[in-house]
Order: structure tokens, then C-alpha cells, then sequence
């Protein structure tokens, strides 16, 4: 009979006393344990067990839980003497930082000394006899969540004193998603002021504690060690390219195998491996995303179980206001292309505005890229990567995300989808300008320097020795329309842009998947006064390069007759949008 599924379970002692599903990954334990790093920093994406996996070092080793090893009979671990000695045996202190998720770093601050005050609350047992002098309790009934930030900073090595003391052992210190503030804090501006209380908090919790006997802390990036560990050099990062514990966390493909056919799903493996495979940690490759697995064993039904829960706004905010090369990738990735970049695991947060391997980096270490293909450039000290979405849920993650662009900006924008697919130039004109209008600085920070005009943007056509630049937030618009575009009408049309065909470049081409379906040219340009008096000149300059350069020369090729072909130009101004067919 297979075993109750018990969804967001998170407590070991709860999934082991249900008996509830759960996949053997005790061996971590023993792994750790043996590697004798004093503290490790482990990375891997959001809802890979990296939870769950604290919880059961926590059951193991603490000393609340003496003689519990009822918990892990029948695991692996358990098999081994060594460690059935060790269960129990060490103070531990857990904390997590998954819930500091706030907007300014004031609020962040004061959650952190919250989560210390609900620790020495938790051990408050310290305050009874003579273990701690007169004025050490008296530092201990400071502890609260407007404490200063010196005090909060040496909490939690001030407490592995007191329980070293208390025990005579040196503590297990483990802290769960420690980036996840770090991560609030540069989407929320906020990243400067937080980094200096961290430094210090991390630096006499785990640099400069010699109560330490070793310590976990999981969370989905590298931050790099510039910026919070520059004190640490006891710092054993393993990333999702590192060897160490590359099966301990997701599902191996027999592991998902073993699952399937205990809840009668055998027959799925195929699809399951399309939906959810694709993630490879260090030589282990076919690995699962375990909560879109454990949630399709409940349900049964394919959907992006991982993507709707995972804290995509990072993500999405880094695309939808990156640069229009970014933009073009993204356009190739959705249409199962690859991207070969650079890659460096250290995440530099300052660096994420400015150079786009490091949102790649960060998108490859936040699972939503895999690896296809890794080549070493031993000249240049570099590690060259071809990226891909991982699989069909992380696709269907970014399609979802680029809709809610456009849904949560306007309402006008699934109009203007409809005039435009009717052919209807008076509505295309109306929606499209109140599209413009609602989202233009949307897709744009304003921090970038202003990106120059290709050549194929150009009135001309041609390249211009003036210092021509077109404002950011049009160039990112535009690519962002397109993305749009793509995802929109994918039933209906194949999408593709910027693309060579006849004897130049067009911006837009729609090619329609149905034989009744008409053809669609769209040709953008940005108005430019010292080349065309309005915005009309503008719009009949675009109309007249979709025929000048032969821009419906692939589509008559593959079929299609000219009078199914439509040509549309569009000419921009601020955000001032006419549109005129051709």
C-alpha cells in the first residue's frame, strides 16, 4: 500500500512518526559528518529538501532529542554503529531565515534579533543556578528585538558559550535559506545597509567561535565573499557544480522511478522526466525537482508545482528590466534554444544591473537553467557553460510570468492581441498607445546607460556617425513586446524577431500554424525629428523597408501567398505609438 503524502512537511519527526512518503536521504549525515568541515555552505534551489535535511541533522545530533533513534530505524544511516552512537550527542542551534522577507533593513534587522530572542527564550533553562554569573543573566535579559545591532551580532556566539558550558560539548551551529534576506534586500534597495550586520553576525557566529564544533547553512546562491564572508576562510562552499553531496538533495531518476510505481504511476516516467527532470549537481545528472514530484504522486496531474511556489521576483524583475541582448536570449531559451556564457558561482548582488552573466549565473544557481554543455577556457582562468531551461515547467514558469507583465500593466494589452489578429488598424492604434503608455517605464530601471540604436533601427537603415540613443525604457518595451508576442500566440503563430530574411533584417514576423491564419510583418521604428517630420514619416519609412529589403521573401518561400501576408509599421515616440498597414 503506498504510503500517505503529507504536502509542505517539513519536520522530520512528523513524516517519520505519519509514515509518510519519504525518500532515504540520511546519508548525508555521514557524508557531512566524515568531510570534518567546520562550516559548510551548501547551495541549491528552493524546495530541493534543503529544510527538511536541516530538520533531520537537527533530530540527529541534538541532545533534546537523546534517544530518539526510533526516528531513523530502518534508515540508512542506522545501519551504521558509528552513528547510532552519535545520535543525540550535541547541543545544536537551529535557526532559519526564510521568513525575513521584509522591505527596508530596519524591519529585516529587528526580524533577525526576534528569531535570537526566540532562541535564548528556547534555552532559557541557562538562567537557573549559578551557570552564568550575575551580570551575564543580565546580558541574557537584553536579548529582545530592539537590541542593538553589536548585541545581535555576538548572540549567537555568546549562546554556543553558554551551552558548551552547560553541556561540555562544542555546539552544531545551522542556519537554513541565509541568502533569503540578502535576496529582499537588493530587490527592495536596501542591500548596503544589510550587508555590514550580517558580516558582522556571521563573523562571530561562525569565523570567531571557539564553542564551534561545526556547522550547515543552506540557501540557493553563492553570495560572494566579499560582501559576508570576507572573515571566513573555514568556508566550504558547495554549489550545484561541486562533487560533494550531489545526490543528497532532489531525487535521483531511481529514486523517482521507485515513487512512480508505488503510487501506480509507472506509466508516467516519460512525461514526469519531460515536466521535472533536467537539474544536474555536480557528475549527477537526471536529477528531480522532489516538490513537483511529491505533488504529482498527489495529484496526478501535470502542472508547475515547483515555479508557483518558488520566489520567482528576483528573476522576473532582472529580465523584464535587462537589456535588450537579455531579452533576445530569453526569446531563444523559450523557443528551446541555448545561451554559452561565463559563469561565476559567487554571486556579486551590486553586480546583477550591470553584467548579465551574473543574472545567468544566478538564474543557473536558482534552477531555472541547466547545463548542457561546459567548456574550460584554461587561458582565461573561466568556466564556459551552454544553458538551457531546465524543463517544461520552468518554461511554462517564465511563459506565465511574461503574461502577468502585460496582465498586471493594462488591460489594454489583450485588446490590442485581439485587433491585431482581426486586422482592426483604428483599435490596434487606440490599445497599443494606452499599452505604452501603462508599461514603457515598467520595463525599465532607469540605471542603465542608454543603449545605442542598431543599425536596423535606424530611419535609414544604416549605420549613422551621430550619437543617435534611444531611450531605455523603449528599447526594453519593445523586446518586452515581443516576449509577449511569443508567448500569447504560440498556439496560433510562430514568432521570431530580429531576424535575417531577403536582403535585411525585419524586427517582428508572424507565421501562422493554421492554413486560414494570415501572416504578419511588423516592422518597428523610433522617430528621429532630424530625419522625418512626424511621426507618419516615421511609419512610412518602416512600411517602405519591409519592401525595400524583402522582408516577406521567407514567408512566400514556405508557401504563403502575398495577399496573406500583412505588413504593419509601427513608429515610436516617447511613448506616442502610431501604426499603419501596409
Amino acid at each position: 500500500m503506498a504510503r500517505p503524502i503529507g504536502i509542505g512537511k517539513q519536520d522530520f519527526e512528523k513524516i517519520i512518526l505519519a509514515k509518510s512518503f519519504y525518500v532515504d536521504k540520511t546519508m548525508f549525515i555521514k557524508e557531512w559528518w566524515e568531510n570534518q568541515d567546520d562550516v559548510t555552505l551548501l547551495t541549491r534551489p528552493r524546495r530541493f529538501g534543503k529544510t527538511l535535511t536541516m530538520n533531520m541533522v537537527e533530530k540527529f545530533f541534538s541532545v533534546e532529542y537523546a534517544g530518539r533513534g526510533d526516528l531513523f530505524e530502518g534508515l540508512s544511516i542506522w545501519q551504521e554503529e558509528k552513528y547510532r552512537k552519535l545520535q543525540g550527542t550535541y547541543p545544536v542551534i537551529s535557526l532559519s531565515f526564510a521568513n525575513i522577507k521584509q522591505r527596508d533593513c530596519k524591519s529585516s534587522i529587528q526580524r533577525t534579533c526576534q528569531l535570537l530572542t526566540d532562541l535564548y527564550r528556547k534555552n532559557s533553562f541557562l538562567l537557573k543556578g549559578d551557570l552564568l554569573s550575575e551580570k551575564e543573566k543580565e546580558e541574557y535579559s537584553k536579548i529582545s528585538m530592539d537590541m542593538p545591532e553589536i548585541v545581535a551580532g555576538m548572540a549567537v556566539h555568546k549562546m554556543s558559550e553558554y551551552l558548551f558550558r552547560y553541556y561540555g560539548k562544542k555546539v552544531i551551529i545551522l542556519l537554513d535559506e541565509y541568502d533569503t534576506p540578502l535576496q529582499e534586500a537588493y530587490v527592495h534597495g536596501y542591500w548596503e545597509e544589510l550587508v555590514g550586520f550580517t558580516r558582522d553576525l556571521f563573523s562571530a557566529t561562525f569565523k570567531t567561535n571557539p564553542y564551534l564544533e561545526s556547522a550547515v547553512m543552506t540557501g540557493i546562491t553563492r553570495v560572494s565573499k566579499e560582501s559576508i564572508f570576507s572573515d571566513l576562510n573555514n568556508l566550504e562552499v558547495v554549489t550545484i557544480t561541486s562533487e560533494k553531496y550531489q545526490d543528497c538533495f532532489g531525487f535521483t531518476q531511481q529514486e523517482v522511478s521507485d515513487a512512480l510505481k508505488e503510487y501506480g504511476l509507472a506509466d508516467k516516467e516519460e512525461e514526469v522526466r519531460a515536466w521535472y527532470d533536467g537539474f544536474t549537481f555536480g557528475n549527477q545528472t537526471d536529477i528531480y525537482n522532489p516538490w513537483s514530484i511529491i505533488n504529482y504522486l498527489d495529484k496526478r496531474i501535470f502542472n508547475t508545482y515547483w515555479a508557483n511556489t518558488s520566489s520567482n521576483g528576483l528573476v522576473g524583475k532582472l529580465i523584464r528590466e535587462g537589456s535588450t541582448n537579455m531579452k533576445m536570449v530569453m526569446e531563444d531559451l523559450l523557443k528551446g534554444g541555448s545561451l554559452h556564457t561565463y559563469v561565476d558561482e559567487q554571486i556579486v548582488f551590486h553586480r546583477l544591473d550591470s553584467r548579465e552573466s551574473a543574472v545567468w549565473s544566478l538564474m543557473l544557481a536558482s534552477g531555472y537553467l541547466k547545463m548542457e554543455r561546459f567548456i574550460q577556457n584554461e587561458k582565461r582562468g573561466k568556466h564556459g557553460y551552454d544553458l538551457v531551461l531546465t524543463n517544461q515547467e520552468v518554461r511554462i514558469m517564465f511563459e506565465q510570468m511574461i503574461e502577468e507583465w502585460f496582465s498586471e500593466a493594462t488591460p489594454a494589452y489583450n485588446d490590442f492581441i485581439r485587433a491585431l489578429l482581426k486586422g482592426d488598424i483604428k483599435s490596434m492604434n487606440g490599445y497599443m498607445n494606452k499599452v505604452a503608455l501603462d508599461t514603457i517605464s515598467y520595463f525599465d530601471t532607469g540605471k542603465r546607460p542608454s543603449e545605442v540604436i542598431e543599425p536596423e533601427r535606424l530611419p535609414t537603415g544604416k549605420a549613422t556617425t551621430k550619437s543617435l540613443k534611444e531611450p531605455n525604457s523603449s528599447v526594453c518595451f519593445y523586446h518586452g513586446f515581443v516576449l509577449g508576442l511569443i508567448v500569447d500566440l504560440a498556439d496560433r503563430y510562430t514568432v521570431t524577431s530580429n531576424r535575417e530574411s531577403g536582403f535585411g533584417r525585419y524586427d517582428v514576423v508572424l507565421e501562422p500554424c493554421r492554413r486560414e491564419d494570415d501572416a504578419m510583418i511588423l516592422e518597428f521604428k523610433v522617430h528621429d525629428p532630424e530625419e522625418e517630420g512626424t511621426l507618419a514619416d516615421t511609419v512610412k519609412s518602416a512600411l517602405a523597408q519591409i519592401e525595400e529589403m524583402q522582408y516577406a521573401a521567407d514567408l512566400k518561400a514556405r508557401g504563403i501567398a502575398p495577399e496573406r501576408i500583412r505588413k504593419y509599421g509601427f513608429a515610436f515616440e516617447g511613448k506616442k505609438i502610431l501604426i499603419e498597414k501596409g
